[in-house]
């Protein structure tokens, strides 16, 4: 069995927690072997003095769909104040730090640069670096094992969804990233430890582990979900519907202009790895194309060879050739700011090529190369063989 930091510490007696004060980063994804969260384990030990929470995006009792603010409250069952970073600011303020003595952090991540959980731990350690409060990441699985994809991020595209320089699908650990930021990219660094998963392997992924894939957001209900998101997120980028509002968010993608079966006979011609291709109608209930009929594919993983940008990068390029005159680029958030699908992607690059006529080819030539320097750099920040 794997046991995640959670149950490493529970095993240690919560030592390292012992008579402090403990603010703690978590969500309901955060569970040990016997499906308990960290929250409540936390909480109920004699040795820990539990005086804060925090949550990320979706809160910390995951109920807030994504994009939306999140604002500050009391847990009505314990009276434990519960402080957002997805409110007014993603960073804790001195103040919300004051009465802590160390800061825990436990959540599941998927391990794809643009799921927002990686980048707020990482201004949780920087203001804890600042205000010199000792930090304790619990580290779980990345359940997507050590494969990674995709390109880098340039540093003028940083945001939440993607602060630093790490390719789409990064093959690490949260716990593992967040050392690498700490060393490379947090000024002061913040006092920090990692707890390690025990008997746990790089090559693993989530089918090897005997344990539950327990939901992490809203709408990654399922390791299904998980598997597509590293492609099928960049369908945020687009005018398209990603299938928020439906009961398979992130696994299909349509619009009311497209022609489902079309579609379906352009992409299965294609003859990419391990993916089928289904024509799907859908009405999704909020997001993107509330409430209007909706016509577009589902993407069935048929195997170990799929590839998920891939995948998906054909799949925005196939709609954007057949439908040139309805497909669009989503409009930046903010005035000034860039469009979602640069913030996502991590450059401007990749849009301007599609813009000009490229192929997904074409565009994915120089991948490789921001890989093999990442595999590099991260080199001295790996925990697990």
């Amino acid at each position: 069995m794997v046991l995640t930091g959670i149950d490493v510490l529970q095993a240690q007696h919560f030592a390292s927690s012992h008579g402090k004060r403990v603010g703690l980063l978590t969500n309901p994804s955060a569970v040990n072997a016997d499906m308990l969260s960290t929250y409540r384990m936390l909480y109920e030990a004699d040795s820990v003095n539990l005086v804060a929470l925090f949550g990320a995006e979706h809160g910390a009792f995951g109920r807030v769909e994504a994009g939306e603010k999140v604002g500050a409250m009391v847990d009505a069952r314990t009276g434990i104040p519960v402080h957002s970073l997805y409110g007014t600011s993603y960073r804790p303020t001195p103040d919300m730090l004051q009465n802590i003595d160390v800061m825990v952090c436990d959540i599941q991540d998927i391990g794809v640069r643009y799921y927002t959980y990686l980048w707020s731990m990482t201004h949780v350690v920087e203001v804890c670096g600042d205000v010199g409060v000792p930090v304790i990441i619990l580290d779980r699985p990345n359940p997507l094992g050590g494969i990674v994809r995709g390109r880098g991020l340039e540093q003028e595209f940083s945001s939440l969804v993607g602060r630093y320089n790490v390719p789409i699908q990064h093959g690490m650990t949260i716990g593992e990233v967040v050392q690498m930021h700490n060393t490379e990219w947090n000024t002061p660094p913040a006092d920090l430890t990692v707890i390690p998963c025990e008997n746990y392997r790089r090559g693993m992924t989530w089918d090897d582990f005997t344990r539950p894939f327990v939901q992490t957001s809203p709408n990654m209900p399922h390791m299904s979900t998980v598997k597509q998101y590293a492609g099928s997120c960049l369908i945020e980028g687009t005018n398209l519907s990603e299938g928020r509002g439906t009961t398979l968010p992130l696994e299909i993608a349509g619009a009311p202009y497209v022609d489902g079966r079309d579609l379906a006979d352009a992409l299965n011609t294609l003859n990419l790895p391990d993916v089928r291709f289904r024509p799907h109608q859908f009405t999704p209930t909020f997001s993107k194309w509330s409430n209007e009929a909706c016509d577009g594919v589902q993407v069935h993983i048929m195997g170990d060879a799929f590839e998920p940008i891939t995948t998906w990068l054909y799949v925005i390029h196939t709609i954007k050739t057949l439908y040139a005159d309805d497909f669009a680029w989503r409009d930046p958030w903010a005035e000034g700011d860039h469009p979602p699908i640069d913030k996502l992607i991590g450059s401007d690059t990749p849009r301007k090529q599609f813009d000009a006529g490229a192929s997904v080819t074409d565009v994915m030539a120089d991948w490789q190369n921001d890989i093999t320097l990442f595999l590099q750099r991260r080199e001295p920040y790996l925990i697990y063989e």
